[in-house]
């Protein structure tokens, strides 16, 4: 029998731009039975077992506005089954799929992946045939079969078929998703310019492979003001400084990936996973920089652009590697210690980069906390976190796993999982 609890002062991250408050919750099962003064009448007629939360706190579930899975079913780095499990226990409920897979989905009869309730999965269509960036795909016809919207592939495809694919206007106010990135200008490196590559020996990227890119994909903004154009993880102080440049009602929603807010070549072990990534990983100042733009609004959302790779592969040398990072399960106990607890984000604007920020990105509507639903979690930011890689239910081995033993937070009830998986104990302790 599911368990009614009663949350007694726990912090609630209610809605977008709601200050987090105390309040208590009734929870019965996976469902929010009542909030505030409503939840004691409830509580007493259900016989619910009543905890002091004070420590605790709940708000909507995640949401992850892009990441890649290329083999749903027989994927040995990843399975749509071990996407689910890793990303409920991170406390992610909606995750938008890229079309980046075998084979490439750009047809409305390739979209027939979902995920049981609660669970939310999303589906980006395809802008090019195969991400061949030659021909468009048919998106009006993928929208219809339930597309979130539509994505290029990692590099900026021909701005002559971007143009043209934005005014035929079949996708109408779905989003675009494009990246600035510029494979020709990256001179095959995969670390950012900067003191701290050279030290290390890193093969370097120069900034002006995003930086190019990004200056196109802001002139047609400017020339296509109502063009639903969507930019995935920006990486640089330049490209940052360029949004900021960029009028505000033609200036188009950014994210950022995680691991580029918590990492940079000058405080990442050599030897540690987290190097090999698309976009390239930057140096301090890169890092300071998306941090502070994230605060002020200028990027809109945190993205785990999840890609996993295999044992086999991640034994290959980093220079014959395929780029890319795995982790829903560390993305909230890692971010909440370094913006809230080491630079004192408060934890609304930390949710709304992660949840809110990322709805808005998508154009779905935002997440709220109300009676019946099970979208939500509740987050100990105390308790030692359960992640450990014997534990991730993940296939992926491109995790970043140093520093575990350190990592503290840990989602320890959800309605997006059933209560028998909840860590009761945690919740009791205090």
């Amino acid at each position: 029998m599911s368990p009614t609890l009663l949350l007694r002062r726990v912090n609630l991250l209610e809605g977008p731009g709601l200050p987090a408050r105390r309040a208590d919750v009734l929870l019965a099962g996976r469902r929010i039975l009542a909030i505030d003064a409503a939840a004691d009448a409830p509580a007493d007629q259900q016989g619910a077992i009543s905890l002091d939360a004070a420590q605790l706190w709940i708000g909507p579930a995640l949401v992850d506005p892009h990441s890649v899975l290329e083999d749903p079913q027989l994927g040995r780095a990843e399975t749509l089954t071990s996407l689910a499990e890793t990303a409920r226990i991170g406390g992610y409920g909606s995750v938008a799929l890229l079309p980046w897979s075998t084979p490439w989905r750009d047809r409305p009869d390739r979209f027939d992946l979902s995920w049981p309730a609660p669970l939310r999965l999303l589906l980006w269509g395809a802008f090019s045939q195969a991400g061949e960036d030659k021909d468009l795909a048919p998106h009006a016809d993928q929208l219809a079969g339930g597309a979130c919207g539509l994505a290029c592939g990692p590099s900026l495809p021909p701005l002559a078929l971007l143009e043209r694919g934005l005014r035929l206007g079949e996708m109408g106010q779905q989003p675009l998703l494009v990246a600035p990135w510029d494979p020709s200008l990256s001179q095959q490196g995969f670390v950012r310019e900067g003191v701290e590559a050279l030290r290390g020996g890193w093969p370097m990227d120069p900034p002006l492979s995003e930086l190019l890119p990004l200056q196109s994909l802001l002139t047609l903004a400017d020339a296509l003001p109502e063009a639903p154009l969507r930019l995935m993880n920006l990486s640089t102080a330049g490209a940052v400084e360029l949004l900021r440049r960029c009028p505000g009602p033609g200036r188009p929603l950014a994210t950022v990936g995680w691991w580029h807010l918590l990492a940079d070549s000058g405080n990442l072990d050599p030897a540690a996973e987290g190097w090999r990534l698309r976009p390239s990983l930057g140096g301090p100042s890169d890092r300071e920089a998306l941090i502070d733009a994230l605060a002020e609004g200028s990027l809109s959302a945190v993205a785990v652009h999840h890609q996993a790779l295999d044992a086999e592969e991640c034994l290959l040398p980093l220079d014959q590697r395929r780029p890319g990072l795995a982790g829903h399960g560390l993305v909230l106990p890692m971010l909440w210690q370094e913006l809230v607890e080491r630079r004192g984000w408060p934890p609304s604007l930390l949710w709304h980069v992660l949840c809110w920020g990322p709805c808005q990105f998508l154009g779905i509507a935002p997440s709220r906390l109300s009676q019946g639903s099970s979208d939500w979690i509740l987050f100990d930011p105390t308790a030692a976190a359960g992640f450990s890689p014997g534990r991730d239910p993940s296939l992926a081995s491109n995790r970043p796993v140093q520093g575990l033993d350190a990592l503290r937070g840990w989602v320890v009830a959800a309605g997006i999982s059933a209560p028998e998986c909840w860590s009761l104990p945690l919740i009791r302790s205090h």
